[in-house]
């Protein structure tokens, strides 16, 4: 089962819960419980970091998970509130579509595309999950796929070309 909760620390972090599992081991003596939280942060400027985190008590998981993905950290651009371009991207069984919206338009996706978007600072988006629905899958997929996004100024540094004005949609 997955809830989401959201929470804004003291340094400007936002975290978010995207997945808690409860796992079991058969001993001799009977059984053991364990708790495994998977978390996004981010600074809401494109900054974003996911890790997940196991303990027998559920605040422990999530608390290290949520240093785990602060010290995981990664930058991606963005364009404004939105995305550069279309991304499609898989992980496992589980492929993200997200694709830039006009501004007023939302964040169009669910679950853990949702909460990655939230923390990561992107208010206007198309998303899609498709395949797998996995939290732990979709959030790795949908990390990657904005890690592997490529700006404008990038494309024409490397070309060595300018590619003119951008069109507006």
């Amino acid at each position: 089962m997955a809830t989401y909760d959201s929470n804004t620390n003291s340094d400007g972090m936002q975290d978010k819960l995207v997945s808690l599992r409860r796992t079991s081991k058969a001993v001799t003596g009977g059984t053991i419980f364990g708790f495994s939280a998977a978390t996004v942060v981010g600074n809401g400027k494109g900054k974003i970091g996911f890790a997940n985190g196991k303990s027998k008590e559920v605040p422990v998981a999530i608390q290290k998970a949520i240093e785990f993905a602060k010290k995981n950290m990664v930058y991606i651009p963005l364009n404004g509130n939105t995305i550069h371009h279309e991304i499609t991207f898989s992980f496992g069984a589980s492929t993200v579509y997200m694709r830039p919206a006009p501004e007023g338009t939302g964040i169009i996706a669910g679950g853990a595309m949702r909460a990655v978007f939230e923390v990561l600072g992107i208010k206007n988006v198309l998303a899609k999950c498709i395949g797998s629905s996995s939290p732990i899958n979709v959030a790795i997929a949908t990390i990657k796929g904005l890690s592997s996004m490529t700006t404008r100024d990038y494309v024409e540094s490397k070309r060595g070309i300018s590619l003119g004005k951008p069109s507006k949609d």
